[in-house]
């Protein structure tokens, strides 16, 4: 395929299914002067497994070198040379380095162009029943528990479903931690992707203990945004406020009732309070 103008090329591949390469992203990888991947020994596997012969050169680039690559394929740019970026699995970025040389490309003048493909992330979205609007993508959580906790705090109040990669010897760990910070949530745990042996599990966060995977390799995690709250019934509220009014101060008595209560802030059971002595008011004999 005649390229209109060098660019990079951001190249998805594929999660496991050799079936989900378009012949798109044949095509670029095939005429391609320069390739860069995350792991040059899986990328050649990749190319026989898909029957694809590049003609380029292909380099390392991953998380650890990206920053020393980024002056090299600029120099292939302005050669007039045309660059393709893959990831091991799914759509480079996308948890994998890429971002920095995207931006330099864009900074120096030179077109960036998606070849759009798999995408864990998304592919995991689309199979779990949960809320996929808004989404937010984590990427890979930190390793330590106290920025685990720092992260999901800072999510905690976001009506979003939550999506992250996690190693799966730390996912029970980090699942409690989830679980301290994010209070119980619907979550669907995602493996092996359009794999012979894909998993796709659904379960509360609450109860992620009672939850089995197979223990091997990387797990796509999606936690459900909060559930939202739910009005106790009216007559249980004024049930409620009828035991406490003579109990002290009405703005005390709206605090102690909100707290007994699911889904009502102690402003709105204050005037539910002021609504009902109003109403007994008015409907007193002496004001008959």
């Amino acid at each position: 395929m005649p390229f209109p103008s060098p660019r990079l090329w951001v190249v998805a591949g594929t999660l496991g299914n050799p079936g989900d390469f378009s012949p798109r992203a044949h095509e670029v990888i095939r005429s391609a002067d320069l390739i860069l991947a995350e792991d040059t020994r899986r990328a050649g596997l990749f190319f026989q497994r898909h029957g694809v012969v590049p003609s380029g050169v292909m380099r390392s680039f991953y998380e650890h070198n990206e920053e020393d690559r980024i002056p090299s394929v600029l120099e292939a740019l302005k050669q007039g040379k045309n660059v393709a970026l893959i990831s091991d699995a799914g759509t480079p970025l996308i948890g994998d380095p890429g971002y920095r040389l995207v931006r330099a490309c864009r900074a120096a003048g030179f077109l960036v162009s998606p070849v759009p493909g798999p995408c864990a992330p998304v592919a995991a979205l689309c199979a779990s029943g949960l809320p996929p609007s808004p989404f937010s993508f984590l990427g890979f959580l930190p390793r330590q528990s106290g920025d685990q906790r720092r992260l999901f705090h800072s999510w905690a109040g976001m009506a979003t479903t939550l999506v992250f990669f996690e190693r799966n010897s730390r996912l029970r760990a980090t699942l409690r931690i989830a679980l301290e910070c994010l209070g119980p949530r619907e979550i669907c745990l995602a493996r092996e992707l359009t794999k012979d042996h894909e998993q796709i599990i659904h379960g509360r966060l609450e109860a992620h203990d009672d939850m089995q995977w197979d223990p091997r390799g990387e797990v796509t995690v999606l936690i459900g945004p909060p559930s939202p709250p739910s009005k106790t019934l009216d007559t249980e509220v004024d049930q409620l406020l009828s035991n406490e009014m003579l109990s002290g101060p009405p703005k005390k008595v709206a605090a102690r009732v909100a707290g007994k209560v699911h889904g009502w802030s102690s402003k709105e059971i204050y005037a539910r309070l002021m609504a009902i002595a109003k109403s007994g008011s008015a409907s007193s004999p002496g004001n008959a």
